[in-house]
């Protein structure tokens, strides 16, 4: 087995898709679908079952893949040893991150670490939290930004900051109306009682998304279970929901100061701490090169100089 096969394979299984990925392998699609052939020739099986649209794996297909990430892993780890040995000052880091996390923190972060280390290259790959601590275990991100709990047997990582959440309710609730809250004001944020919104219509993160428990056991601990009327995978989606009188929804406060919209929900807290920890995980035992570990360092200064 080459790289080059694992690269191309693992292309397509991204993709899903022979044309679309030998666009990105910048090849013809003919010639990437006979590479693959060959490949399942030298396996003696095939890895994609090419009856379904798009591609579905087969059970071989899991175990190369399996296999191929775990190769390619320990030849990134390899080339980075090398790099910190001979003191390049070089480098690369693969960080994964949420979208939200993108727009609000990376976008003001990345231009910083680049004006301080020109000759590292940052890639970005973007997914859900639970997806990026996947991405971490398999070693296609370095680093990935995610949020406690994470299972200390496979993860290790470092506290970047706490994040307070918030309630956004329709502007016409009752309680938005008795407290006088002001669309779109997060500055005045009054403490309420979560039980006070047992019969309110909830807005829920789908369970790709940690929030998604934290607001049942929220709930729970109030003593009620959410009337949830509608799940999304956007808090944007959701933030914007509650502003057009939707429902309630749980947010962090990093996105609530972010985001703006015609119509803004108001906000609240709640009377017990409802609060979600921000980290930096990685595969427990994976070598960390000297360039992610700065990007690290100059994440955790930057988002102690912005609090």
């Amino acid at each position: 087995m080459t790289f080059k096969q694992y690269r191309y394979v693992l292309k397509v299984v991204e993709e899903r898709n022979f044309s679309s990925a030998a666009k990105k392998l910048f090849i013809s699609q003919p010639s990437l679908s006979q590479f693959v052939q060959k490949v399942e020739e030298q396996i003696g099986a095939p890895i994609f079952d090419r009856s379904t649209s798009p591609l579905k794996l087969t059970y071989i297909g899991k175990l190369y893949v399996e296999h191929a990430k775990a190769m390619m892993d320990l030849q990134n780890q390899f080339e980075q040893r090398v790099d910190d040995v001979l003191k390049v000052k070089k480098g690369r880091v693969t960080l994964g991150s949420s979208p939200f996390r993108s727009a609000y923190l990376m976008s003001q972060l990345l231009p910083q670490f680049r004006k301080t280390y020109p000759d590292i290259e940052v890639f970005l790959k973007e997914d859900n939290t639970r997806n990026l601590e996947e991405l971490a275990l398999t070693g296609e991100t370095d680093i990935s930004i995610s949020l406690l709990p994470i299972d200390e047997k496979l993860f290790d990582y470092e506290i970047l900051f706490e994040e307070r959440m918030l309630l956004a309710l329709p502007p016409t609730h009752p309680i938005a109306e008795r407290l006088k809250l002001i669309a779109g004001d997060h500055t005045y944020t009054p403490h309420i009682h979560l039980a006070d919104l047992r019969d309110t219509p909830f807005i829920q993160m789908n369970k790709s998304h940690k929030l998604h428990q934290m607001l049942l056991n929220l709930c729970n601990e109030a003593g009620f279970t959410p009337n949830v009327i509608f799940e999304t995978d956007s808090m944007t989606t959701a933030q914007a929901m509650a502003g057009a009188g939707i429902g309630v929804t749980l947010l962090p406060e990093t996105l609530i100061r972010t985001n703006h919209f015609e119509h803004e929900p108001c906000y609240c807290a709640l009377d017990t701490k409802a609060a979600r920890t921000v980290i930096a995980v990685y595969r427990k035992g994976r070598y960390l090169s000297r360039a992610a570990q700065a990007f690290i360092q100059t994440l955790k200064e930057y988002v102690r100089a912005d609090q």
